[in-house]
């Protein structure tokens, strides 16, 4: 792995040298996400290709923490774990066999059980990052002190690789539930957003809730996983009700939905991501799939890109154009527009670790 090290290290420094931009890549699995442009040779841009430094690098699972290389395949890592009864708690989607550690952090996408476990920024303990002088930073968890005031390991959860190339990761792991049952009940978008409310203020072992439907007044389908413990889980089954869903369907469903292969994530069509405070009413704009207990709705088709951002943004959240599908992407890129103090770190950072501007320009905001 140190002649892999080196040769990444010689590959910063000739494009630094040649000042021609590098795009980080692992499997390409979430090459679709951000402001994404192709990527070749002819266009004068470099590809620091990220898959051959792979493999773990420590793994105790009694102390809960594993540090993988970043070129390691997500599945190989989730592999290991599952031997060992754990887990990674954020459920992290792969959408391709050849998802890595390193993408997945940097794309900062969290799944389903996100509503009960946290967001996989929560779970980024240290990391290693490749700076644009060829240097290799090591911040948090068991390596060394943060520098600049901030986290930045778990600064880089989502930044797109717009700050350097992530070396290592060190991670928070979970014990895998002792027992697991999904339920589905009838409700309209409204109904189902006032269970959601209902079941937050009580004890329920919920890791994972979801609605679909056509519009929010007709009547969809609202599925409600339990994790947890035997009595826990057959609790809460009588205090909401429902009907029980086969393990292997149960499996399949969630996946569906991590993975984006349910019907709903039509291919070729936009697919909007709205981050929402829960308490959010019905928006009533068409074929919606809620998750997280309303926090993440999914929107599908053309919409008009202000209206949804001024919509987001006046009830406390933002939008993301997740997939621009046939279409073309908002003039001024597909995330929300950063607050002005978020902005401001963003820039600080990538002066202080990125002075040059060589890694990922644009991908994460257009002017970085």
């Amino acid at each position: 792995m140190d002649f892999v090290l080196s040769e990444l290290c010689d590959q910063v420094m000739t494009a630094r040298a040649g000042h021609k931009p590098l795009f980080v890549m692992g499997g390409g699995s979430k090459a679709f996400y951000g402001n994404y442009r192709p990527v070749t040779p002819q266009d004068g841009h470099c590809l620091l290709d990220m898959t051959p430094y792979r493999g773990i690098v420590s793994y105790h699972p009694s102390e809960l923490v594993v540090t993988v290389r970043a070129g390691t395949p997500l599945a190989e890592l989730e592999a290991v774990l599952a031997e060992n009864g754990q887990m990674l708690a954020f459920e992290p989607p792969h959408f391709s066999p050849a998802a890595t550690v390193g993408g997945c952090v940097a794309a900062g996408i969290s799944g389903p059980r996100r509503m009960s476990a946290g967001a996989l920024k929560d779970f980024v303990l240290g990391a290693q990052l490749l700076d644009s002088e060829g240097r290799i930073l090591s911040f948090g968890g068991e390596v060394m002190k943060n520098v600049a005031g901030y986290d930045v390991s778990r600064l880089l959860a989502g930044s797109h690789g717009i700050f350097g190339a992530i070396l290592e990761v060190s991670l928070k792991v979970v014990p895998r539930p002792m027992e697991e049952l999904t339920l589905v009940l009838p409700a309209t978008q409204a109904q189902a957003l006032a269970s959601f409310a209902l079941w937050r203020g009580k004890p329920l072992p919920i890791s994972a809730t979801s609605w679909t439907g056509d519009d929010s007044q007709a009547e969809g389908a609202m599925a409600v996983r339990l994790s947890g413990a035997p009595p826990a889980v057959a609790s809460a089954r009588q205090s909401i009700g429902g009907t029980p869903m086969a393990s292997e369907a149960a499996a399949g469903w969630w996946r569906s939905l991590r993975e984006q292969t349910h019907a709903f994530f039509t291919p070729g069509q936009p697919l909007w991501r709205l981050a929402l405070p829960p308490t959010a009413a019905a928006l009533g704009l068409g074929p919606t799939l809620l998750e997280w207990g309303g926090g993440q709705r999914w929107l599908t088709g053309v919409h008009d890109a202000a209206m949804l951002r001024e919509t987001a943004a006046r009830l406390g959240g933002h939008a993301t154009l997740f997939r621009t599908g046939h279409g073309r992407p908002p003039a001024d890129g597909v995330f929300h527009p950063l607050a002005p103090g978020i902005a401001s770190i963003t820039r600080r950072l990538k002066q202080e670790l990125d002075p040059a501007g060589l890694f990922n320009p644009g991908r994460l905001v257009l002017e970085l």
